[in-house]
């Protein structure tokens, strides 16, 4: 895949969850494959040569590493700061609030940051790098939140009328 295809991929799926967490949402059901669409990216990162700069392929490595674990980080933090909620019927829901943006914007801080240091020492982080952090950083995200919903619903069942 091309750099600007990946480029283009990883903003629609930027645009994609941050339009959607500014609205209540009801979350999925535990059965539903909440992690599908990181793993998808995963792999969109991971299938094409150029994720570690040959040239520097310590540095790389070290430096995408970085860029996976504040990925995590972010999205755990995202995650964290949004407001999660039971109605009536029982169902989750979730919707972010001013601090959730404030967690987003962190987060895209650090990793131009991350990108300023390959820069200043010489390393290319290519879209693939990007593509693994988002992955990372909507894994994260989903899985706290999915957690979180977890922790909202009642883990036993009551009989009816008795």
């Amino acid at each position: 895949m091309s750099g600007l295809l990946n480029v283009l991929v990883i903003v629609a799926i930027i645009a994609l969850v941050v339009v959607r967490q500014v609205k209540p949402q009801r979350l999925a059901s535990e059965g539903k494959r909440w992690w599908l669409l990181p793993a998808v990216l995963g792999f969109m990162a991971v299938r094409e040569p150029g994720l570690i700069d040959n040239a520097h392929p310590t540095g790389s490595a070290a430096l995408l590493a970085v860029g996976v674990v504040l990925g995590l980080l972010t999205g755990a933090g995202w995650a964290w700061t949004m407001r999660i909620w039971t109605d009536e019927d029982g169902q989750v829901w979730s919707a972010g609030r001013w601090v959730t943006a404030v967690a987003w914007v962190l987060g895209a801080g650090l990793r131009f940051g991350l990108y300023g240091i390959a820069v200043l020492v010489g390393v290319h982080l290519g879209t693939q790098a990007t593509m693994l952090t988002v992955a990372a950083t909507l894994l994260a995200r989903t899985g706290t939140l999915m957690w979180r919903a977890q922790q909202l619903r009642p883990t036993y069942r009551v009989a009816a009328g008795g």
